[in-house]
């Protein structure tokens, strides 16, 4: 059967690294910023779509996260929250998502007064609405900051657990990694694992695998998000490989912060060739410019093109 696009944007598929306040609709954007009196870089959506999306322009990972200034600026309200979230809903149904989950930070949506629990609740009945409109399943991720002082990612992780089994599934660390690393973060980690509660973290992205030893040796990680570097400790695979500890990939926008030279370098197909346990993720639908079935096909295109064959999978018990 030959694999098209359209193939796979019909295929039901999970997605498990998607960030809300990188994920909006541009219109969304300009209609929010024009009822909220707040000025964007453009007021025009091809020119705001052009500031915002990276596209072919390579970045570092600072400047990929000061996009999210603009992102958050009309995401300050409950309203606002409610209608990303379900728009995000629809626009991975369309894309044929059928379980997905959305990670933000609540402290970064309290500028204008309204509470980290009032911004959950807010961000589920988005979802709520979605789900009852096309049936996508959900979870919320609720994500620690690493610049952010480590006291904040303890209010974070305590809010976690108040919304455990009501929406949210798990605890993140987000942000740039360098100079902020994630042992510092180490008591909201503990707070989370003591209440069963599923943990991921952002580490090998723009920073070597010491970043990911942290993430899962300090703080627990069940996931990582991106790992790219992991390929650089040998031993350090073998680890998360014994563990079942998955990664969740996100080709397009390693490719736009510099976290890899080129599709052709990205370690995807290396570790998937090992037999770790890898997710396919978009990551920033509007700063990437990507949908989930976009990361699909960029994948098949990492893999041989010589046979057409389903790859084999290895079982071994641990």
């Amino acid at each position: 059967m030959k694999i098209t696009k359209e193939l796979l944007q019909k295929l039901p598929k999970p997605e498990l690294h998607c960030h809300l306040d990188g994920s909006l609709r541009v219109q969304t954007m300009l209609e929010l910023a024009a009822e909220q009196n707040i000025k964007l870089p453009a007021d025009t959506h091809e020119g705001l779509n052009k500031f915002m999306s990276v596209g072919e322009n390579l970045v570092s990972l600072e400047e990929y996260i000061k996009r999210f200034d603009i992102t958050l600026s009309v995401m300050q309200t409950p309203a606002s929250l409610t209608r990303t979230a379900y728009e995000l809903g629809l626009d991975a149904h369309t894309d044929g998502v059928k379980y997905f989950e959305v990670r933000y930070s609540p402290i970064l949506h309290t500028k204008m007064g309204m509470t980290m629990a009032e911004s959950v609740e807010a961000v589920k009945t988005g979802l709520q609405q979605a789900e009852s409109e096309v049936g996508i399943k959900w979870g919320i991720i609720i994500c620690g900051i690493r610049h952010i002082s480590p006291e904040v990612s303890l209010k974070l992780a305590d809010l976690t657990v108040q919304f455990k089994n009501r929406g949210v599934v798990g605890f993140d660390l987000a942000g740039a990694e360098e100079n902020f690393p994630a042992k510092h973060h180490q008591e909201a980690f503990n707070l989370i694992l003591k209440n069963n509660i599923n943990t991921t973290l952002h580490a090998g992205e723009a920073f070597g695998p010491e970043s990911i030893h942290q993430a899962i040796h300090y703080c627990g990680a069940h996931r990582i998000g991106h790992g790219t570097r992991l390929r650089e400790n040998p031993d350090l695979m073998d680890y998360v490989n014994d563990h079942r500890i998955a990664l969740e990939i996100c080709l397009t926008s390693n490719i736009q912060t510099r976290s890899v030279r080129s599709l052709e370098d990205h370690p995807f197909k290396f570790y998937f060739d090992n037999h770790l346990r890898v997710t396919l993720n978009t990551d920033n639908r509007l700063m990437s410019n990507t949908t989930l079935t976009d990361e699909y096909w960029l994948a098949i295109s990492t893999l041989p093109a010589d046979t057409g064959k389903y790859p084999q999978y290895h079982y071994q018990w641990i």
